[in-house]
This record gives C-alpha cells, structure tokens and sequence, in this order.
C-alpha cells in the first residue's frame, strides 16, 4: 500500500500554492498536513480529503468515495472522502478542495476537549 515517490511528486505540486503543507509516512500511505492538522491522507495511490457534517454533502454531490478500511473483521469509515477526479486536473478547482478541507481538519480540532495539563506539563516552579 506504499504511496509511489512519482505520485507523492504530483501531490506536492498540487498543493505547492498552499503554504506549509507537509507529508508524513504512515500506516503504509500518507498523511498530510497543514501547519501540523493532518487534513488529508493517500492510501493506494489515492488521495483523501478531510470531511465534516458542514462539507460531507459537497463530497457526496461531486460522486466522492469515502475512505474506508477493514479491522477487526468489519470495515472501518473515517471522515475522509477521496478527491473529486475534476480537481486533479484543475489546479484552482484543487485548491478550493484542499482549503475545504483544512477548514474541516481545523473545526474538528476545535471541537475537541482540551486535555489539562498536568503538573509535570507544566513544569514545576522552585523557589
């Protein structure tokens, strides 16, 4: 399930009008991210953009498929959905997907609950 050094190349060149997008190795694919916010992985040569409630309708409408996996003997969906084919051909087209889906990674990272810190986080002060 390795990604292709050739088809890393052509996503770089793809999001190269986006600033600190960076790639990262993982579970066989990769993942990518936008100023640390993973927003989108490649799996089998094929690229998957980060979806939420406020988007999801977006992808299904441009015939998108999700991404899914199997585990544990029962397939595994994960709010990733793949690039619509048009966008790889068009580079603004790409770009308005990317930033759709930067601003999906940033809601659900949002939406989190903040961890406390804990007090060797924190460090301890002496005086």
């Amino acid at each position: 399930m390795a990604v292709s050094a050739e088809y890393q190349a052509y996503l770089a060149e793809l999001f190269e009008p986006i600033p600190n997008v960076a790639f990262r190795r993982m579970f066989g694919g990769l993942g990518v991210f936008h100023d640390g916010l993973m927003f989108a992985l490649v799996a089998r040569e094929r690229l998957y953009f980060k979806a939420d409630d406020a988007s999801e309708a977006r992808f299904v409408a441009a015939d998108c498929e999700p991404f899914t996996y199997t585990g544990k003997g029962k397939e595994i969906r994960l709010g990733y959905w793949s690039a619509p084919d048009a966008a790889l051909d068009d580079p603004e087209m790409f770009e308005d997907w990317a930033r759709l889906a930067i601003e999906a990674a940033r809601r659900k990272a949002a939406a989190k609950p903040k961890r406390p810190r804990t007090r060797k986080q924190a460090g301890s002060r002496t005086k």
